[in-house]
């Protein structure tokens, strides 16, 4: 009978040993795996964080797109004060001219050598360039020919320039105004 009490003892007591085992890994599981509501409450501030930066984002490059149109704006509102400022000095000497009550003709042949050196000047610091083609061929870009005259010069070449053309670093702001060689009859 002790052995038998034995032997029974041995499977209740490892049958009492594995469930309290078992239990015991069942807690430990319910520990370290968090509940269905602990996840969705963790993925709900993680959309909303993501959410938050892809505001911020947003704003931001709204910010930057409309700082970029200011400054084109601002670019192209101002795009020619440096040359204005170069040109009043030459507005300035033009008066100075006209208020002068001399009649010397060599004064006023120097002051308007004085500001055709101004102008002239101010057109190189702002890279615009004359254009004068006397004796080039005819390029209708940048000339064009408002009559063809008989001349010894071969044909299509520039005799006359009746007023200068000028260019803005490679674009024409206006072309010269020529005349150009035909062949003689």
């Amino acid at each position: 009978m002790a052995n038998e009490q034995t032997e029974n003892m041995q499977p209740a007591d490892e049958t009492s040993m594995a469930e309290s085992t078992g239990n015991q890994n069942q807690e430990t599981n319910k520990d370290s795996i968090p509940s269905l509501e602990e996840s969705l409450r963790q993925a709900e501030l993680a959309a909303q964080e993501h959410h938050d930066a892809w505001m911020r984002a947003r704003a931001e490059a709204d910010n930057i797109r409309k700082r970029a149109q200011i400054d084109v704006a601002n670019a192209h509102k101002y795009a020619v004060e440096n040359f204005a400022g170069e040109l009043l000095a030459v507005r300035d000497s033009l008066e100075a001219a006209l208020n002068d009550a001399s009649t010397d003709i060599e004064n006023i042949r120097n002051g308007v050598n004085l500001t055709l050196r101004q102008l002239t000047a101010a057109f190189e610091k702002s890279n615009l360039q004359e254009i004068n083609p006397v004796g080039e061929r005819f390029d209708p870009h940048k000339h064009q020919a408002i009559s063809m005259l008989e001349s010894d010069a071969e044909p299509n070449t520039v005799v006359t320039v009746l007023q200068k053309g000028y260019q803005l670093h490679d674009r024409i702001i206006r072309p010269a105004l020529v005349s150009v060689a035909k062949p003689k009859a």
